[in-house]
């Protein structure tokens, strides 16, 4: 046995460790993120790059029921609904796939995508067309299901909505690649978003798309409202108020002669809302509801 057989040196892994703590090499998640946040203050890595990171190893801790939609705020369509009775219920969410439901939401039938509505309005409306000859079939999932795998069933299958279902067996709500794909580049804007800098869209007289960001002032100018800009920042902040807590997508309140839906919202703050113009006839007190 030679003199260097007889040295006692540390163990290989050991000297590994020692290594990576010497060198700043992350041993955990959170040094990760730490490093990548200290690149992207050096200007080694950008703002956006260092958020979609962040999405993904997010992604990979979450569950499908910390992103869905819940149950009492999922648009959905009677099975037994002729197309003219739900029209309007799919214009106005301006969603492109609806759960059909049986007798209660715990039975759904099947998916209608907006698109297929296309042969009623090619058919001039006739009484032929049944929304059973155009279901998809519907997906469900638990709601423990982790959103990293929810994304590759959702790839591998091409399919974009699946409805999550309780530890009982019951509908406890809906999710749809969309709302995984936000977890990691953030909010997907469409067509029904509003630019930054103008904070609102008219689609009608009585039809506004409103960025909850608004300032107060400024909404008070364009739909005549008095609410108070000494009080609140935003529009966002009156709605939050007259609430008592902060409200969902899909809730629904009243004030003065405006009706105001969240269309979106996360667990801090809300993005965007719908305002309705009701005549001053229709105007009443506050109140409050939740979308069906």
């Amino acid at each position: 046995m030679t003199d260097d057989d007889t040295s006692t040196s540390p163990p290989r892994s050991w000297l590994d460790r020692l290594g990576k703590v010497l060198l700043g090499e992350p041993q955990d998640r959170e040094q990760l993120i730490a490093l990548l946040r200290d690149a992207e203050g050096r200007n080694l890595l950008d703002a956006d790059a260092l958020a979609m990171i962040e999405g993904v190893l997010a992604v990979s801790e979450l569950r499908v029921r910390d992103i869905m939609v819940p149950r009492s705020q999922m648009v959905v369509v009677p099975h037994d609904a002729r197309p003219e009775e739900f029209l309007p219920l799919v214009i106005e969410s301006a969603h492109s796939r609806f759960p059909v439901v049986g007798e209660s939401r715990d039975e759904v039938v099947g998916i209608l995508l907006a698109k297929d509505l296309l042969a009623y309005f090619a058919e001039g409306g006739k009484n032929t067309f049944k929304v059973h000859d155009v279901l998809r079939p519907a997906v469900f999932i638990p709601e423990s299901k982790r959103l990293n795998v929810l994304l590759k069933e959702f790839r591998d299958s091409r399919n974009h909505i699946a409805m999550v279902v309780d530890e009982y067996g019951g509908v406890a709500g809906l999710v749809t690649i969309e709302d995984v794909l936000e977890q990691i580049v953030g909010e997907i804007e469409d067509e029904h978003d509003v630019d930054d800098e103008t904070f609102i869209i008219k689609h009608s007289d009585t039809n506004y798309t409103v960025q909850a960001l608004m300032p107060v002032e400024e909404f008070n100018r364009e739909f005549g409202t008095d609410f108070s800009h000494e009080e609140f920042d935003t529009i966002g902040g009156v709605l939050t108020h007259h609430h008592g807590r902060l409200p969902k997508r899909g809730e629904t309140i009243t004030l003065a002669h405006l009706r105001f839906k969240v269309l979106r919202a996360d667990s801090r703050r809300l993005h965007l809302l719908q305002v309705m113009v009701r005549t001053p006839a229709d105007s009443t007190t506050p109140s409050t509801s939740s979308s069906a």
